[in-house]
Parts: C-alpha cells; structure tokens; sequence
C-alpha cells in the first residue's frame, strides 16, 4: 500500500492539524471523521487505505454512498432496475411447490420473461460507460451510480439464479447457470473494478449497497409477501448496514490507536482503545436486537431471505475441472475482518475466498490494520500502568468479540435448523450441505468454534 513512502506519526505534525479530536472536545460529526481520515491520508498507512477506500467505493462516504435514483442515471442503465422491479413480483412464492417438474417450469418461464426484458438494455451505450468509469471519468458515471448500479447487477444476477423464492431443490442441483450477456458483461467490468472475481454477489454489492442515500432498502426478495416476511428481509439486510455505519467511528479509532502507539503516546493510545470498546457496544446491539424471532421470525429467514443470497455454482474451466463460488457470508462483513487483523488475529476466510468475495481496498485495509497490529509486542509483563491499560483494552475487545460470536453461534443454528422441505440444506456462504440436516449442523457449528477458540 504505502510503495515505500514514508508516512508522518510525530506528535507535534498530527496535533498541529488535529487539535479538535486530541483536545477531546467532544464526539466528532461523521463529516468530521470523514475529513479526519482524508488528513491522514499521508501521516499513516492505515489511515491511506482506509481514505482509498473512502474515496473509491464509498464515493466519498462510509457506508459506501449508493445513488438509486434512475432519473439521475445515465439513460442506457435505466431499464435494468425497471426489469427488476417488474419481475421482482414473480419471484417468491407464498405455497412452495415439492415437485421438481412444477418448479422447472417455474425456472425456465421466469429466466425467459428476464431474458426477453433485456433485451431493452443497450448494451453497447452500457459498455461505454463502464469503459468511461475504468478510464477515470466519473463525471460520466458518477461513483455513488456506480455502486447502485453494482447493486442492481449482483441482485439481478441472484434473481436469475434462483427464479424462485423459496430456493428450491432443482435450483439448488444446477450448478453452471447460462446468464444473458446483459448481466455477464456489466459483472465482468463491475467486479473487475472492485476486486472480486466471484460470479456470485457479496456483503457489499447485495447487502450494504442495497440501501440509499437516505437509508431506504431498494431491492426486494419478497414483493408482494406478508409483513412478517418483509419486514424480516429488510431486517435481516439492515444489519449489515448498521455495522458499517457504526462501524465508522471504530475505523478511525483503530488508525488512531495505532499512530498513537507508533509515536509513543500510551495515554492517548489507551483513550482510543477505550473508544473502539465503548463503540462495540451499539455496533454489535444492530444484530442483538434484530435476530431473533421478534424481529426476523424463525418461520421464514431460512425459506424466503437466506437462500437468495446462496450461489453454489460456477463453471468448467480449461482443464475441465469444475469451479464452484460461494454466495453471501457474514465472514465478509469488513468490520469484523478489520477487528480481527488490528488484534492480530489469522483471518476467518482464505485467501482464495477473500479475492471471490472481498473487495481489494478493503482487503488493503484489512493488510494495513494486520501489519501496524501492536498487541503481539506488548509484554506479558507490563513495562508500565499505560502498557498494562492497554492491555485490558484489547482484552475487553476481545470479550465482546467473543461474546458476539458465542451468541451467533447459538443463534445461527436456532434460525438454520428451521424445517425447509422444498430445499437440501445449505448455507448462503457455504452452498449445499450434507443431506441430512444434523451432520450440516454439526459441521457448520466446528468452524464456529474453531473461531470461537482462536478469539484470544
């Protein structure tokens, strides 16, 4: 990230341009932070790759900015979420079929009704402006468009995967799905741009970006359902963009500690440590209080909002040898890959899974946070009271950390055991399972505590 420049932590050039945060002067407006994180830029690596990312895809803002709002669109892009909101009726079902041949037809029509919408799309003005946006002119596409537009491609391309919601088994057992080229060559340029190399979409292009400006939830699974359904899809959909709406604050923190350590200053280091804790609070109540039953009913999570974001298929490459991506996963959730690297702990995903799934700015941001980690040099023998503050800090970290993974691990069985007859079991970042719904469980819960026990 940093190409051998050399960034600036002294004291002396930080206070000079920050005085409002070190005075303490009170909680910083997120235009501030915003701001904050820009003058950094140059001081510290992290805080490079955390304003890089800013900047590009969150067009300036964080939570990414995403624009849903066709009329300022580019004329060419328009009738793709007008295809959308015009099939998205269609797709779920309030009985679900169990017969295979029913369910094909179902399939096949739907694919056929996006394949003959699209062909309104014209794909060569489309082209261009991708080709506009790869060549930097963003006054042409305009950077909070393009990630809607991100959104809107990845929500198609999980609509024509499945057809129908619930998924369904016949779905399930298709593994190379034959997109139209007006979803493969827009995902080609889309992904390219972001880093990924999956077919499927991920946290961010799905989840976070699927809300607008004023935080509205654009693209709906369940059309036309009942209210439970509804209401727990957006649910569901609104935890991930409350984490990285409070995860803001916890970001600039973080670069904050890090600098503050680097340049020798324990006190203000213990101050920025205490912050990030007391911030894990609110952050980690956005999934606390939303999954559970009260608010996202055990009676539909599994059949009408998980499935959509499965993926379990892929293609043949050159040798012959299937390639297969993973859908959706909260391991992608960026906040917690960023706590994960500050305290110095090994990532939950792969490498290969991170390059499918992750954007590489945040994975940059993600190597930035793993390679300034201090808390592997402090002594088990504290040098000092400063030191050993510090070390409660990470260690109070840690606790909720692992208080929240102890809560998901109870609660994504409860929610993942529900029956679902029109389906095999399967994971939405894992794909099929094994047929019989004990054994899926029992190998889903080793690597929730395989993460549980290497959270220390």
């Amino acid at each position: 990230m940093s190409n051998g420049k050399k960034f600036l932590t002294s004291r002396r050039t930080y206070e000079s341009e920050n005085n409002h945060w070190l005075a303490g002067g009170g909680e910083l407006s997120k235009d501030q932070r915003l701001q904050d994180i820009e003058a950094l830029a140059d001081r510290h690596e992290t805080a490079a790759a955390l304003a890089t990312l800013i900047h590009t895809d969150g067009a300036g803002s964080w939570p990414p900015r995403a624009n849903h709002d066709t009329s300022t669109w580019p004329e060419a892009l328009r009738p793709y979420k007008e295809i959308y909101l015009e099939l998205a009726p269609l797709i779920p079902k309030e009985t679900v079929s169990l017969d295979d041949e029913v369910n094909t037809a179902h399939i096949l029509d739907f694919r056929s009704q996006f394949r003959r919408l699209l062909r309104n799309v014209d794909l060569a003005k489309v082209k261009q402006l991708l080709e506009a946006a790869d060549a930097g002119q963003w006054d042409v596409f305009p950077r909070d468009v393009y990630n809607a537009f991100y959104c809107c491609i990845a929500s198609s391309r999980h609509a024509y995967r499945w057809a129908t919601i619930p998924v369904v088994r016949v779905a399930q057992l298709e593994t190379i799905v034959d997109f139209p080229i007006q979803l493969e060559e827009p995902w080609s340029y889309l992904q390219r741009h972001f880093g990924c190399t999956s077919q499927s979409g991920n946290n961010m292009s799905n989840l976070v970006l699927n809300f607008d400006i004023s935080g509205k939830h654009v693209y709906k699974i369940n059309t036309g359902m009942s209210e439970s359904i509804t209401s727990g899809e957006e649910a569901f959909g609104r935890i991930f963009y409350d984490v990285e709406m409070l995860g803001l604050p916890v970001y600039h923190d973080m670069v904050l500690a890090l600098m503050a350590f680097a340049r020798g200053d324990k006190s203000m280091c213990i101050k920025y440590m205490a912050r990030i804790t007391a911030q894990l609070r609110p952050l980690l109540n956005s999934y606390y209080d939303r999954m559970h039953d009260q608010r996202i009913s055990l009676k539909i999570w599994l059949s009408y909002v998980q499935g959509f974001f499965a993926w379990g298929a892929g293609f043949k490459d050159a040798s012959g040898e299937f390639v297969k991506f993973d859908g959706l996963s909260g391991n992608q959730v960026l906040l917690f890959q960023c706590l994960d690297a500050f305290l110095g702990l090994e990532p939950y995903l792969s490498e290969q899974d991170q390059e499918r799934n992750m954007p590489s700015r945040q994975r940059a941001l993600c190597r930035a946070f793993e390679k300034y980690s201090f808390r592997a040099k402090l002594s088990k023998t504290p040098k000092d009271e400063a030191e050993a503050q510090i070390i409660k800090e990470f260690d109070n970290i840690i606790k909720r950390i692992r208080l929240f993974r102890t809560a998901h691990r109870t609660r994504a069985k409860t929610y993942l055991s529900q029956p679902a007859p029109e389906r095999l079991p399967m994971t939405a970042g894992k794909s099929l399972l094994k047929a019989e719904i004990g054994q899926s469980l029992q190998f889903l819960d080793e690597f929730m505590v395989r993460r549980l026990g290497e959270t220390v």
